[in-house]
Protein backbone atom coordinates (compact mmCIF):
# COMPACT_ATOMS: atom_id res chain seq x y z
CA UNK A 1 0.00 0.00 0.00
CA UNK A 2 1.56 3.40 -0.59
CA UNK A 3 2.50 5.93 2.28
CA UNK A 4 -0.38 8.42 1.05
CA UNK A 5 -3.23 6.20 1.31
CA UNK A 6 -2.34 5.10 4.71
CA UNK A 7 -3.05 8.44 6.50
CA UNK A 8 -6.86 8.31 4.73
CA UNK A 9 -7.12 4.72 5.62
CA UNK A 10 -6.26 5.26 8.97
CA UNK A 11 -8.85 8.24 9.22
CA UNK A 12 -11.48 6.12 7.36
CA UNK A 13 -10.68 3.53 10.20
CA UNK A 14 -10.84 6.03 13.27
CA UNK A 15 -14.23 7.12 11.78
CA UNK A 16 -15.73 3.59 11.26
CA UNK A 17 -14.75 2.39 15.21
CA UNK A 18 -16.32 5.90 16.07
CA UNK A 19 -19.29 4.96 14.34
CA UNK A 20 -19.64 1.70 16.05
CA UNK A 21 -18.71 2.80 19.42
CA UNK A 22 -21.29 5.47 19.20
CA UNK A 23 -23.98 2.63 18.29
CA UNK A 24 -22.49 -0.30 19.99
CA UNK A 25 -25.56 -0.77 22.76
CA UNK A 26 -28.33 -0.04 19.80
CA UNK A 27 -25.86 -2.95 17.46
CA UNK A 28 -25.91 -5.03 20.07
CA UNK A 29 -29.73 -4.92 20.54
CA UNK A 30 -30.44 -5.36 17.29
CA UNK A 31 -28.63 -8.74 16.63
CA UNK A 32 -29.64 -9.52 20.16
CA UNK A 33 -33.61 -9.38 18.52
CA UNK A 34 -33.74 -11.81 15.76
CA UNK A 35 -33.66 -15.46 16.48
CA UNK A 36 -31.26 -17.26 13.90
CA UNK A 37 -30.18 -21.04 13.77
CA UNK A 38 -28.11 -23.11 16.78
CA UNK A 39 -24.94 -21.99 14.97
CA UNK A 40 -25.15 -18.32 15.13
CA UNK A 41 -23.95 -16.84 18.54
CA UNK A 42 -24.44 -13.47 19.46
CA UNK A 43 -20.38 -12.76 18.45
CA UNK A 44 -21.34 -14.24 14.87
CA UNK A 45 -24.07 -11.57 14.43
CA UNK A 46 -22.31 -8.97 15.61
CA UNK A 47 -19.79 -9.60 12.86
CA UNK A 48 -22.03 -10.21 10.39
CA UNK A 49 -23.32 -6.40 11.42
CA UNK A 50 -20.06 -5.29 11.09
CA UNK A 51 -18.74 -5.85 7.94
CA UNK A 52 -22.05 -4.98 6.83
CA UNK A 53 -21.86 -1.79 8.06
CA UNK A 54 -17.61 -1.54 7.00
CA UNK A 55 -18.87 -2.51 2.99
CA UNK A 56 -21.23 0.07 3.24
CA UNK A 57 -19.70 2.66 5.15
CA UNK A 58 -18.65 5.17 2.09
CA UNK A 59 -22.30 4.95 0.79
CA UNK A 60 -23.89 6.79 3.78
CA UNK A 61 -24.81 10.26 2.36
CA UNK A 62 -26.15 11.60 5.21
CA UNK A 63 -29.89 12.23 4.24
CA UNK A 64 -30.81 10.28 7.26
CA UNK A 65 -29.17 10.35 10.22
CA UNK A 66 -26.41 8.19 10.98
CA UNK A 67 -28.42 6.30 14.24
CA UNK A 68 -31.10 5.45 11.34
CA UNK A 69 -28.67 4.25 9.03
CA UNK A 70 -27.07 2.31 11.38
CA UNK A 71 -30.29 0.90 12.74
CA UNK A 72 -31.36 0.13 9.07
CA UNK A 73 -27.65 -1.75 7.99
CA UNK A 74 -28.08 -3.42 10.96
CA UNK A 75 -31.64 -4.64 10.95
CA UNK A 76 -31.15 -5.80 6.83
CA UNK A 77 -28.18 -7.55 7.86
CA UNK A 78 -30.19 -9.63 10.34
CA UNK A 79 -32.96 -10.25 8.07
CA UNK A 80 -30.58 -11.60 5.41
CA UNK A 81 -29.17 -14.31 7.45
CA UNK A 82 -32.52 -15.40 8.51
CA UNK A 83 -33.34 -15.70 5.25
CA UNK A 84 -30.85 -17.94 4.69
CA UNK A 85 -31.36 -19.73 7.95
CA UNK A 86 -34.93 -20.31 6.49
CA UNK A 87 -33.77 -21.84 3.18
CA UNK A 88 -31.38 -24.09 4.96
CA UNK A 89 -33.91 -25.36 7.55
CA UNK A 90 -32.91 -27.63 10.41
CA UNK A 91 -33.85 -30.68 10.70
CA UNK A 92 -33.42 -31.82 14.54
CA UNK A 93 -35.94 -29.65 16.77
CA UNK A 94 -34.18 -27.36 18.92
CA UNK A 95 -33.94 -28.29 22.59
CA UNK A 96 -35.24 -24.90 24.92
CA UNK A 97 -33.32 -26.40 27.69
CA UNK A 98 -29.79 -25.98 25.79
CA UNK A 99 -27.97 -24.22 27.32
CA UNK A 100 -25.71 -23.00 24.56
CA UNK A 101 -28.84 -21.58 23.04
CA UNK A 102 -29.01 -18.71 25.92
CA UNK A 103 -28.00 -15.23 24.68
CA UNK A 104 -25.89 -13.21 26.87
CA UNK A 105 -28.22 -10.36 27.17
CA UNK A 106 -30.58 -11.42 29.86
CA UNK A 107 -34.20 -10.66 28.87
CA UNK A 108 -37.26 -11.38 31.07
CA UNK A 109 -39.82 -14.47 30.04
CA UNK A 110 -42.56 -11.53 28.74
CA UNK A 111 -39.84 -9.88 26.60
CA UNK A 112 -38.86 -13.46 25.24
CA UNK A 113 -42.49 -14.21 24.41
CA UNK A 114 -43.35 -10.82 22.70
CA UNK A 115 -39.56 -11.42 20.80
CA UNK A 116 -41.59 -14.98 19.51
CA UNK A 117 -44.50 -13.19 18.68
CA UNK A 118 -42.65 -10.75 16.79
CA UNK A 119 -40.72 -13.43 15.18
CA UNK A 120 -43.90 -14.89 13.69
CA UNK A 121 -44.98 -11.79 12.04
CA UNK A 122 -44.78 -11.20 8.46
CA UNK A 123 -41.25 -9.92 8.21
CA UNK A 124 -42.19 -5.94 7.19
CA UNK A 125 -44.16 -5.71 10.30
CA UNK A 126 -41.39 -7.11 12.71
CA UNK A 127 -39.01 -4.84 11.23
CA UNK A 128 -41.58 -1.68 11.86
CA UNK A 129 -42.49 -2.94 14.93
CA UNK A 130 -38.99 -3.67 16.48
CA UNK A 131 -38.03 -0.40 15.24
CA UNK A 132 -40.89 1.23 17.13
CA UNK A 133 -39.77 -1.08 20.68
CA UNK A 134 -36.47 0.55 19.76
CA UNK A 135 -37.60 4.11 20.54
CA UNK A 136 -37.10 5.07 16.89
CA UNK A 137 -39.84 7.74 15.68
CA UNK A 138 -42.34 7.50 13.28
CA UNK A 139 -40.37 9.65 11.39
CA UNK A 140 -37.80 7.85 11.44
CA UNK A 141 -39.38 3.94 10.47
CA UNK A 142 -40.91 5.82 7.28
CA UNK A 143 -37.04 6.95 6.42
CA UNK A 144 -35.63 3.69 7.31
CA UNK A 145 -38.60 1.42 5.25
CA UNK A 146 -39.17 3.85 2.57
CA UNK A 147 -43.02 4.15 3.69
CA UNK A 148 -45.04 7.37 4.60
CA UNK A 149 -45.99 8.74 8.34
CA UNK A 150 -49.47 7.53 7.84
CA UNK A 151 -48.40 3.69 6.86
CA UNK A 152 -46.16 3.29 9.52
CA UNK A 153 -48.65 4.59 12.03
CA UNK A 154 -51.09 2.36 10.22
CA UNK A 155 -48.71 -0.55 10.34
CA UNK A 156 -47.69 -0.03 14.22
CA UNK A 157 -51.57 0.25 15.51
CA UNK A 158 -52.30 -3.11 13.30
CA UNK A 159 -48.94 -5.10 14.60
CA UNK A 160 -50.25 -4.10 17.83
CA UNK A 161 -53.44 -5.01 17.60
CA UNK A 162 -52.40 -8.36 15.77
CA UNK A 163 -49.40 -9.15 18.64
CA UNK A 164 -52.18 -8.43 21.37
CA UNK A 165 -54.35 -10.66 19.37
CA UNK A 166 -51.85 -13.43 19.45
CA UNK A 167 -50.99 -13.48 23.16
CA UNK A 168 -54.55 -13.58 23.80
CA UNK A 169 -55.24 -16.37 21.70
CA UNK A 170 -51.88 -18.08 23.40
CA UNK A 171 -52.85 -17.35 26.65
CA UNK A 172 -56.39 -18.26 26.62
CA UNK A 173 -57.40 -21.24 28.64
Amino acid sequence: MPASSTPSMEKHAEAFNALVLRHKAMLWHVCSDYSLGREWSMEDRMQEVMVSLWRSFDQFEGRSSEKTWVWRVATNTMLQLRRKDLRSLQTEPIDPSDESLADTEPHDDHYQHLLQLIDALPEKEGTVIRAFLDGFSYKEIADMTGGTLGAVAMRIARTKRKLKQLYEQENTP
